[in-house]
This record gives C-alpha cells, structure tokens and sequence, in this order.
C-alpha cells in the first residue's frame, strides 16, 4: 500500500498538481457548484462513498459522470426503484451448459451513481451495504471482489418522498460525506445556457470538454498521498472532541458513530493536500464538519419543528470545542 513516512514538499507537487487539474476539469463543466465538486472529489481522495442532495436539475448525475471521464474510470448508473431486486445490481448466476457463470451486474464498475437510493427497498438496501462496506458482493454463496476504485455516489431527491423509504442509518454511516447541490446563481446558469447553444449536451459525455487526466493507478496514488498527510496530535484530539460533542448534546437525539471520526480525519487530510499543504490545520476539520456529520446526526424533533437544520445544529456545537493554537 506504499509508504506510511508523512508526505514531502517534493513528493506533494506532483499530487496536488493532479488533484487541481481533476477539480479544473469539472468546474468547466459542473458550472456553479464548486462546492460540491471540492467535497466530492475530496471523499474519493479519502477513498470514500459520497451521499448527493439536492433539487432535480442541479446536476448530480453530470457531476459523477464527468469525475468518471476525467479519472478514465467505469461508470455505471442504476435507477433505484421500489421493485428493484438485489441481483439486479450485484447481478446472478446463469446455468451455461452443465455449470453455473456468474454474470456481473452494475455494482461491477469504477464509479456507480445511484439514483434515488432511497426507492429501494430493504433487500437491495442490504445489499448495497455489503458492496459500500466489503467492496464485494455475495451472490449464491460466493462473494465477487468489485474494483479497488469502485465508489458509490448515491443521489436523494429532498423534495419528493411519495414512494420511498428512508435509509438505514448503518447505510447512512457508510457515506463519507453528504453533499448538498444547491441552485446555481444567475451567473453559472447562463454560463450554462451559453454551453448548450455551443453543443454540450448532459446526455452525451463526449460534449463536456472533460479529458482524462490520470487512471485507476493515478487515483490510488492520490489515496495513499492522502494517508501520508501529517496531523499532529492536537487536531486528533480536536477531531475527536467534536464528534464526542454530537453524542451528549441536547440538540442532537442521535450523535455520530467512531467512524464519523475516522471520516473527519481522512476528510481533513484530502482537504490539506487539494490546498497544496502536507499538513491538517484546524480550519480544514472546521469546515468539513457539516459534510461529514450532517447525515449521521438527528436533530431533536422539537427544534426540527423550528426549523433547526442539522447543520445549524452542528455548527452551534463546533463553537463550544475549542480548536487547537500554533
């Protein structure tokens, strides 16, 4: 897995460079969600699944696909339904002459979009959970290893709820972030418009001006570049106090799990090494609170009913943990 010795400024250029070029490609085409590109390639930095929100339109699916076309990686998109079976997505064993070939579904691929994860029911859930988990599938007994790059960035429409099922919180766990698309301002969306009539087109990939600028072998560099970026004892004790905070607060009914923690960290780290830095500094795990917490916190029902969102809540308890100085 590469060396475990803290990154070097000269070991750091070649990685930050490729990192801002991958983050380049996509601002020239997901237009007016900056955002939400940072913390999105940050999590498959940090080598983690990525939870998308946001109104239809805002560019979910062109996010993904165009990351996949920059990274030279597979991509696969399955539309979640309510009658959707687990072997739809991890795919089934066919008798071919006197034996039975396993043929792969869409799970087997470098990036998956899942696209309104939260219309599957709980079997295609579970299943779900062991590929986000495992990184394989288990079909007739048998587990099936899925790519070492495979991420599943899974899309949630916040508006309409007819017809679906909310999400386990072990699965709500698994993501690494939640990202949240917003509208774009009036600026990018007649950026936009200007795109359309200059030929792109959000169906045809070969539209977006996106070139691939690394491979499956680039982006595990990336990762283990990001597992070498130093964090001094002091932002690990910080980190930790922040989390713990979610779990005693009286805002909060449901606080986050040890693996937010471990979240926030490799967060933190991707977010030093995109900003050209081999080190953590308080300001990255401050900022990135509100991503990696916001869907594994429960606000309490009566401040909910106030409108208290979990980020408010979230950010109210990172002023009472002080960060660390110097």
């Amino acid at each position: 897995m590469g060396s475990s010795a803290p990154l070097t400024d000269s070991e750091l250029a070649p990685h930050v460079a490729l990192a801002q070029e991958i983050a380049r490609q996509l601002d020239g085409v997901v237009l007016g969600q900056e955002a939400a590109i940072r913390e999105a390639l940050m999590a498959l930095m940090a080598r983690g699944h990525v939870l998308l929100e946001g109104p239809p339109g805002t560019a979910k699916t062109l996010l993904v696909r165009a990351l996949a076309v920059a990274l030279g990686l597979r991509f696969r998109r399955i539309q979640f339904t309510p009658d959707l079976m687990p072997s739809d997505i991890t795919g089934v064993s066919l008798l071919s002459g006197d034996r039975f070939v396993f043929r792969e579904g869409p799970l087997f691929a470098d990036l998956v979009l899942g696209d309104e994860i939260n219309r599957a029911p709980a079997k295609t859930q579970a299943a779900m959970l062991e590929a986000m988990q495992e990184r394989s599938v288990t079909v007739d007994g048998e587990s099936h290893r899925l790519s070492d790059s495979f991420t599943v960035f899974a899309t949630q429409n916040p508006i309409e709820f007819e017809g679906t099922y909310p999400l386990p919180e072990a699965e709500l766990d698994r993501f690494l972030v939640k990202v949240i698309l917003r509208w774009p301002s009036a600026e990018a969306e007649q950026g936009l418009l200007q795109r359309v009539l200059g030929g792109f087109d959000a169906s045809n990939a070969a539209s977006f001006g996106v070139r691939p600028v690394t491979d499956a072998q680039g982006l595990e560099a990336l990762r283990q570049a990001v597992r070498r970026v130093r964090v001094e004892p002091s932002l690990v004790g910080y980190i930790t106090a922040l989390v713990r905070t979610t779990r005693d607060a009286p805002t909060i009914t449901l606080g986050a799990s040890p693996r937010a923690s471990v979240a926030l960290l490799t967060m933190a780290q991707a977010s030093a090494l995109l900003d050209g830095r081999t080190y953590v500094v308080p300001d990255d795990v401050k900022a990135l609170a509100a991503p990696v917490l916001r869907h594994r916190v429960q606000v309490a029902p009566e401040l909910e009913l106030e409108g208290v969102t979990p980020d408010a809540a979230i950010a109210s308890l990172a002023e009472r943990v002080e960060a660390p100085r110097g």
